[in-house]
């Protein structure tokens, strides 16, 4: 009776266990949600909003923007060139090759362009403001500036925002015509394919909203990287520890976050 009472006695309290974890982890996640969007309205207030502080802004620009155009350029001739590799021996298979250059620019300009380069800012930009804020913040920095009268969010968060948002399309844009640039060397000096006929279809069968559409993927991914670098770098707790810590989950859900809305972007503009 006694092994009996207890096994009966264990499983509601296991059951009961289970509930709180599930709890606990609810309750958890959707004040994580909370703190994001509240964080997230406050900074976007901040970058839109006077008072702006235009020396930072062009710093951030520079930090974010110029700074990024190797590793970026680089991931989009590599990209375009091995895409129109993969896609002209595909297409072998079924004798639908010469429609290579189109689906390079079509891969380019709506999907890989604007998601490598917000990838590419994910490692290098949220890392790095992560560090440098979790670093300000670490060392009290942030609480002297608020004795001074200084709003954190408008001298740190909103210029890192704003030029993420600004940044992040005029990096696709130069991604896109380097990826094409890549498929199209490719093409013509590997493939055989004449120049002329490579560039007539690739700019005939582009339309401009395969263009526009990557570009307003990309503001909404520059957000992300600036939002994810900025609410870890504000958050970092535990000394040099802590800034590591928040400079790595700041790159990880960077890198989730642009994953989730490019495709939920993705599924809106093919409903359009």
């Amino acid at each position: 009776m006694a092994i009996d009472s207890d096994g009966a006695g264990s499983a509601p309290a296991a059951a009961l266990r289970w509930v709180a974890l599930i709890g606990r982890t609810t309750l958890g996640m959707a004040t994580e949600v909370g703190a994001i969007t509240h964080f997230a309205s406050r900074g976007l207030y901040a970058a839109v909003t006077p008072r702006w502080f235009p020396r930072q802004i062009l710093r951030q620009l520079a930090a974010i923007g110029f700074l990024s155009l190797p590793v970026v350029g680089l991931t989009a001739w590599f990209t375009g060139a091995a895409l129109a590799l993969n896609i002209y021996s595909g297409g072998d298979r079924l004798n639908a090759e010469q429609f290579m250059p189109q689906v390079v620019a079509l891969g380019i300009t709506r999907e890989l362009g604007p998601v490598l380069a917000a990838l590419m800012l994910a490692g290098r930009v949220s890392a790095a403001i992560a560090s440098e804020i979790g670093a300000m913040r670490a060392t009290e920095q942030i609480d002297a500036m608020v004795t001074l009268s200084t709003d954190p969010f408008r001298y740190l968060i909103g210029p890192r925002l704003l030029a993420a948002i600004i940044a992040l399309p005029l990096l696709t844009l130069v991604a896109d015509i380097i990826g094409i640039a890549g498929g199209w060397q490719v093409g013509i000096h590997l493939l055989g394919i004449s120049p002329a006929t490579y560039i007539i279809n690739t700019t005939t069968f582009l339309s401009a909203w395969d263009v526009e559409s990557g570009l307003v993927k990309a503001a909404v991914f520059g957000f992300i990287v600036g939002l994810m670098g900025c609410y870890h770098g504000m958050n970092a707790t535990g000394g040099a520890r802590g800034v590591g810590r928040a400079t790595t989950q700041a790159v990880v859900s960077a890198a989730i976050l642009i994953l989730a809305a490019d495709y939920l972007l993705t599924t809106l503009f093919t409903r359009l």
